[in-house]
């Protein structure tokens, strides 16, 4: 049921397509924006203006940043990195960055194949990743731990076998800080078959 004009259910609608955000979260979100339209409304307004103009995504490795190259791909220090790490979205990308996992190249394949979904390897970035992988020495396959991803991993294992290429992934099992009695059985037997010398 409506309970402002169109401009504001047209706003509550959009931001409820938000991950995290259901309608009643958008709808709180409207109105601390509206309460608060000089200090948030109009400088987010502005603001994403900017960005519909300034983002780009990166013709090199699928980052979105405000040049292309990205700000990741142009660093110097990146440059004779051997490690290129493959992830599934930016996200991924920047929590790995947030983690600082060093000076390290990323490629950003756009989703996971999912073959009930519709997508194969020609709808996300695999072949680029094929022809940039020979330049390093290693590529992490650092993909969700899905049935989606763990097919993903292993056809791109599979493309760039004979490559010269190390591929590894990343481990899975026991987070840091987690107790073994509140882990599912599918991460405890990970964890198990992934130990490593002490």
């Amino acid at each position: 049921m409506a309970s402002g004009g169109p401009e504001i259910e047209q706003l509550i609608q959009l931001l409820a397509r938000l991950p995290g955000l259901g309608p009643r979260s958008a709808r709180r979100a409207v109105l601390q924006l509206i309460k608060k339209k000089d200090q948030l409304m109009i400088p987010l307004s502005a603001a994403l203006d900017r960005a519909v103009i300034a983002v780009k995504t990166c013709e090199v490795c699928g980052n979105v940043d405000t040049m292309s190259p990205c700000s990741i791909c142009a660093d110097p220090r990146r440059a004779e990195s051997g490690m290129l790490i493959v992830v599934e979205d930016v996200a991924d990308l920047w929590a790995l960055e947030r983690a600082g996992v060093g000076p390290v190249r990323y490629h950003v394949l756009g989703g996971v194949l999912s073959p009930l979904d519709g997508v194969g390897p020609d709808d996300i970035t695999i072949d680029d990743l094929i022809k940039r992988a020979p330049t390093f020495k290693e590529v992490v396959l650092a993909v969700n731990a899905t049935v989606e991803g763990q097919t993903t991993a292993h056809y791109i294992t599979d493309r760039l076998a004979g490559s010269g290429t190390k591929v590894t992934r990343l481990a899975h099992g026991v987070p840091v800080g987690g107790e073994l009695d509140y882990l599912d059985e599918g991460t405890l037997s990970q964890a198990l078959r992934a130990r490593t010398e002490i």
